[in-house]
C-alpha cells in the first residue's frame, strides 16, 4: 500500500483535521434517534424496533471524529457527523439499553490501493462472551469522482467536459489543464452489516467491539440492538423447498421460486419462503400473489441482480402482489443508471410491500407506473448505490409509511412525475438519515402529493432534506402540495456549483414556475447548515420562472447557519406562526431576481401574524437583504421549546 494512499485514509479517518476528541466514558445507554434526544423528534419518522446508539457516546479508547459537514470525509458521512475512529486493537462498548438478540453495525474501513475495496474481522464481544466475528467489508462502499461516480480511486475526471468547482473551470477547455488529487472526490464510506447473538441478552450487558490488527483503522459510527421476534411461519402456504429452492444458497434457486409462484396463481394459496439464505442472480417476476418469508433476520434472499418485480406497464403490469418478512441482499457496487438491479421493480397496483430488508441493490424499490393503490409500509432500505425509494411517472393513490432508510447514494424517498404526474401520494412517519447525494425526501412536480410526519436527518451534499423541485423533465406541480409535520436535522448541504449552502426545505424552479398551492405546515427545521427555507430559480432562468403561492404556517426553526429564509427567486409566500431561534446571520435573506431595483425585491413576504425571532416589520414586504454568500455561524445544539 503506497505510502500516499495511507495518508489519505488517514486523514479521511480523521475528518481531514476535524479530529475534536479522544476516547471518554459514558455512565450508561444514550438512546438516541438521529443522534438526538428522541424528545426533540417525538412524533416523527419511523417507529422501529431497534434502540439506535451512537458511538462517540459509548465508552471507547478509540478517538472520536467531527463534528464536521464538509462533504468527502468521515465524519459527515456520520450519524450526527461524529463517530469514534479505532486503531487495530482498539475498541468501543456499548451498554444495552433493553433486553436484545441483535444487532447492526454501520462502520467504515479504507478501501484497497486500486479500488474495489477490502474485508476485515471485527471482533464482537457480549459481557466478554465472543460473538460469531463480523467480517466487515468495503466493497460496497468508497466511491469517487464525478456522476456516476467510479470504484477506481486513480481514474481521471469522468467528465472533463464538465464545469468543475474545485478549479471554476471547464478542464478540457482550461490552458494548463487543472491537476486535481486523487482519489477526487472520494464518499460514500460507510456500510452496516447485521449479527444474530448466541442468545437474548438483558438490559445493562455491554457489547464490546474491537478492531482487528488490520486495516489501518476501523470507524465505528452506531450500533442498533433489537429483540428479534421468532421466525414467522405459514402452514398452508407453498414452500418453496417444495420446488427445489436450496436455503444453503450453494445452488441457484431462482427456477424454484418461479415454480412456487405459478402454482400459487392456479392454487391461490401463498408462498412461503423459509430461514436460510438463497441465492437468486436475476429478477422474480410476481404478479397476483403473495410471497412471505419467516421475517427479514431469517430468510434471506441474495445475488447478483436479484429484485422481485411486477410486470412492466408495457407488458400489462402486475396487480395483487404482497411481499413481507424476508431479507433482499444485493451486490452493487457501481452506479450504471440503466441498470434493473434495484431491490422491487415494475408496476404493482394494489398490492403491497411490508418488513423487508433492502441492502446493497441500487435502489431499493423503483416503481414504473402508471400504477395505482401500492402501500410500502415498515421496511428498512439501507446501502443504496441510488434512491431508497422512488415513485416513477404515474404512480397514484399509493402510500410510503413507517420505512427507516439509511445511507442512500440519492434521494431517500422521491416522487418523479416523469411524463406522466404522480399524484394522490402520501410519504408518512419515515425515518431517512444519510443521504450520501441529494435529497432526504424529494418531489418532482405531481398533483395534490404529501410529505407529512417525517423525520429527515444528515442529507451530506448537493441536497436537502425535503425538496420540491420543477427539474429532470418532471411535469408541474398542480393542485395541492402538503408538507406538514416533518422534522430535518442537520440538513441543507453544499452546492457545489453554484457555491452557496441550500436550505433544510429547498423549492428550485429551474425549469418551470412553481406555482402550486404549497401548505407547509407544522414543520421543525433543526440545526440547519445553512438555511431553513430556500426558495430558488436558477440564475440563468430567473427572469423566466417563478415561485408563488408557498404558505407557511406553525413552523419553528432551531439553529440555523446562516437565515431562516433564503429567497433566490422572483415570487411571494406568506408566514404565520413561523417561530425562530439561534439564527446565525441575516433572518430573511431577500436577493429576488438579482436584480436590485428600488421597487426592491422581486419576492414578497406576507406577514400574517404569530412570526417571532426573524421577520421584522423593515423586512416588509419586500426589503433586498441580499448577501449572496452569507457567513456560516454554526447554531448551539437543539433544545426543548
Amino acid at each position: 500500500m503506497s505510502a500516499r494512499w495511507v495518508a489519505l485514509a488517514v486523514a479521511t479517518a480523521t475528518g481531514l483535521g476535524v479530529l475534536t476528541g479522544s476516547a471518554f466514558a459514558t455512565a450508561g445507554p444514550v438512546v438516541t434517534r438521529a443522534a438526538l434526544d428522541p424528545a426533540l423528534v417525538a412524533g416523527r419518522g419511523a417507529a422501529v424496533g431497534f434502540a439506535e446508539q451512537e458511538a462517540e457516546n459509548a465508552t471507547t479508547d478509540g478517538v472520536v471524529i467531527g463534528p464536521d459537514r464538509t462533504a468527502y470525509t468521515l465524519a459527515s458521512e456520520a450519524s450526527g457527523r461524529r463517530a469514534v475512529r479505532l486503531a487495530p486493537g482498539q475498541w468501543v462498548e456499548f451498554t444495552l439499553p433493553s433486553a436484545a438478540n441483535a444487532i447492526t453495525v454501520r462502520y467504515s474501513i479504507p478501501d484497497a490501493p486500486t479500488g474495489g475495496g477490502i474485508t476485515a474481522p471485527l471482533d464482537v464481544r457480549v459481557n466478554g462472551r465472543r460473538q460469531a466475528a463480523l467480517t466487515l467489508t468495503s466493497q460496497f462502499s468508497w466511491l469517487y469522482n464525478q456522476y456516476p461516480f467510479t470504484n477506481d480511486p486513480n481514474a481521471d475526471l469522468l467528465h472533463p467536459d464538465w464545469w468543475t468547482t474545485e478549479c471554476s473551470c471547464v478542464p478540457s477547455a482550461t490552458t494548463p489543464a487543472p491537476v486535481f488529487p486523487k482519489p477526487f472526490r472520494p464518499s460514500h464510506f460507510y456500510d452496516e452489516q447485521r449479527l444474530m447473538l448466541d442468545r437474548t441478552y438483558r438490559a445493562g450487558d455491554k457489547v464490546r467491539l474491537t478492531a482487528h490488527n488490520r486495516p489501518e483503522w476501523t470507524v465505528i459510527d452506531l450500533l442498533d440492538s433489537q429483540l428479534v421476534d421468532r421466525p414467522h411461519f405459514a402452514p398452508g402456504a407453498l414452500n418453496v423447498q417444495w420446488f427445489g429452492a436450496d436455503p444453503a444458497g450453494r445452488r441457484a434457486s431462482a427456477d424454484a421460486f418461479d415454480a412456487a409462484i405459478a402454482v400459487a396463481r392456479l392454487t391461490r394459496l401463498k408462498v412461503f419462503v423459509p430461514p436460510g439464505t438463497f441465492r437468486v442472480d436475476r429478477h422474480v417476476i410476481v404478479d397476483d400473489v403473495t410471497v412471505e418469508g419467516a421475517g427479514s433476520w431469517y430468510t434471506v434472499v441474495k445475488g447478483h441482480g436479484v429484485g422481485f418485480y411486477g410486470r412492466y406497464v408495457a407488458d400489462g403490469g402486475s396487480r395483487n402482489v404482497h411481499l413481507s418478512g424476508f431479507a433482499i441482499e444485493g451486490d452493487v457496487r457501481e452506479r450504471v443508471d440503466d441498470d434493473q438491479v434495484n431491490g422491487i421493480g415494475g408496476a404493482l397496483s394494489d398490492s403491497t410491500v411490508d418488513g423487508l430488508y433492502v441492502h446493497h441493490t441500487k435502489v431499493g424499490m423503483w416503481l414504473d407506473g402508471p400504477m395505482t393503490r401500492l402501500r410500502i409500509t415498515g421496511n428498512v432500505i439501507a446501502d443504496q448505490i441510488a434512491d431508497g425509494v422512488n415513485f416513477h411517472t404515474g404512480v397514484t393513490n399509493s402510500l410510503v409509511s413507517n420505512n427507516f432508510i439509511r445511507n442512500t447514494g440519492d434521494d431517500g424517498l422521491a416522487m418523479w412525475s416523469d411524463k406522466t404526474q404522480d399524484a394522490g401520494n402520501t410519504f408518512d412517519h419515515n425515518t431517512v438519515q444519510t443521504p450520501v447525494l441529494a435529497n432526504g425526501i424529494a418531489l418532482y412536480g405531481g398533483n395534490d402529493n404529501t410529505v407529512s410526519g417525517n423525520l429527515v436527518a444528515d442529507p451530506i451534499r448537493e441536497g436537502s432534506g425535503l425538496q420540491l423541485g420543477s427539474r429532470f423533465g418532471a411535469e408541474p406541480f398542480t393542485g395541492h402540495v402538503w408538507i406538514t409535520d416533518n422534522t430535518t436535522v442537520r440538513a441543507g448541504g453544499y452546492e457545489l456549483n453554484w457555491k452557496i449552502g441550500l436550505g433544510a426545505l429547498w423549492i428550485y424552479a429551474l425549469e418551470k414556475s412553481i406555482d402550486a398551492d404549497i401548505e407547509v405546515v407544522g414543520d421543525r427545521f433543526l440545526d440547519s447548515t445553512y438555511n431553513a427555507l430556500m426558495l430558488v430559480s436558477d440564475f440563468p432562468v430567473k427572469d423566466l420562472y417563478s415561485i408563488s403561492g408557498v404558505h407557511f404556517r406553525d413552523i419553528k426553526v432551531d439553529g440555523t447557519g446562516t437565515s431562516v429564509l433564503s429567497a433566490r427567486s422572483a415570487g411571494s409566500a406568506s408566514f404565520e406562526n413561523v417561530v425562530a431561534r439561534n439564527v446565525g446571520a441575516v433572518p430573511a435573506n431577500n436577493c429576488g431576481s438579482f436584480h436590485f431595483t428600488p421597487a426592491g425585491s422581486e419576492f414578497s413576504l406576507t406577514d400574517l401574524g404569530g412570526n417571532t425571532g426573524w421577520l421584522a416589520p423593515w423586512l416588509l414586504p419586500n426589503t433586498i437583504t441580499c448577501d449572496d454568500r452569507p457567513p456560516v455561524v454554526p447554531p448551539p445544539p437543539p433544545s426543548p421549546w
